[in-house]
């Protein structure tokens, strides 16, 4: 089928790359974000999606605005069989509703748990025992379309965002491939989600703050749900009064009794920092001072003494 592909990151690349080496589909343009200027220098930078379509001399869309006239136009003049959606913004219906095959979209999660912007942080979050990568057909309510095709696998016992984010990428990259192959032969009967819905908004920086009111196990899974990218963070209150904000990439969880106040910092200056939590400890293993370079704890502390700082609530 000739198709138009929809995405911007690394994980829409891998979906991308799929497709193209298949050899079975046709990827006709593909449509990615403008061009943005980032960096001290104001660089311009392009999506990681466009510069695959660079290498492969595939056609670029890039419209500021997706209900554009010129826009519609173009892509109508594609004459595509069906478009493939992956880590992109909302369509509108003059979009997704062109091609005769139709739009579908490869979720992160197993719809309709986690439907959202962050699915793969919030399944770790909320320790969902099992997640994996769905394929669905666009509507008008986000993340709500008939599935197409599920493929699931059990959370990893450590798994962290990054760990699961090259997961699902890779399984991705079988199902879209699998899914336009359906459609093309007329194989894949669309199906209404079924289950319990679960939301998986944006992740926002409030949601980043390690609550130690929570249990050791709720941090630990917030920050394996943050690492390496948003990150996990605590702010810590020198004995100067200065409050020094530190992100968290990996931690322990401890089950244990004591009688310290949730938050209380406990450090032998050494290799163990950990914070008291309401049934235990978070064992801090590694972390990033403000204006320094991540590092393990043992390394950190050997250039910083912790053992007169708390945390501030």
């Amino acid at each position: 089928m000739k198709t138009v592909f929809f995405g911007t990151p690394d994980f829409a690349v891998a979906n991308l790359d799929a497709i193209v080496q298949c050899g079975r589909h046709e990827v006709a343009a593909v449509v990615t974000v403008p061009d943005r200027q980032a960096g001290r220098g104001q660089k311009v930078v392009y999506s990681p999606v466009k510069q695959y379509a660079i290498e492969h001399h595939i056609p670029l869309l890039q419209p500021e605005k997706l209900r554009d006239p010129a826009f519609i136009d173009a892509l109508r003049a594609v004459e595509a069989d069906c478009f493939v959606v992956v880590a992109f913004r909302m369509l509108p219906e003059a979009v997704w509703a062109m091609p005769p095959r139709g739009t579908f979209n490869l979720h992160a999660s197993l719809l309709p748990r986690f439907r959202g912007a962050a699915p793969i942080n919030w399944s770790i979050i909320q320790g969902e025992p099992r997640t994996g990568v769905t394929t669905f057909l666009l509507n008008h309510r986000i993340d709500e379309g008939n599935i197409l095709l599920q493929e699931s696998t059990p959370m990893a016992p450590r798994e962290t965002a990054e760990t699961l984010h090259d997961r699902l990428a890779e399984m991705g990259r079988s199902l879209v491939v699998r899914t336009l192959d359906g459609l093309a032969d007329g194989s894949i009967t669309p199906q209404p989600q079924q289950g319990t819905p679960c939301p998986a908004p944006k992740i926002f920086k409030d949601d980043c703050r390690i609550d130690f009111q929570r249990s050791a196990v709720e941090v630990d899974r917030l920050v394996r749900g943050l690492a390496p990218y948003p990150a996990a963070f605590l702010s810590l209150v020198n004995p100067k009064g200065e409050s020094v904000q530190f992100k968290i990439f990996d931690t322990r969880p401890e089950s244990a009794t004591h009688n310290l106040p949730c938050g209380t910092l406990v450090c032998d200056g050494k290799r163990v920092l950990k914070i008291a939590t309401t049934d235990g400890f978070v064992n801090i293993l590694e972390l990033q001072m403000a204006g320094k370079n991540r590092n393990s704890v043992e390394n950190f502390l050997r250039g910083n003494q912790l053992t007169d700082w708390k945390l501030r609530l």
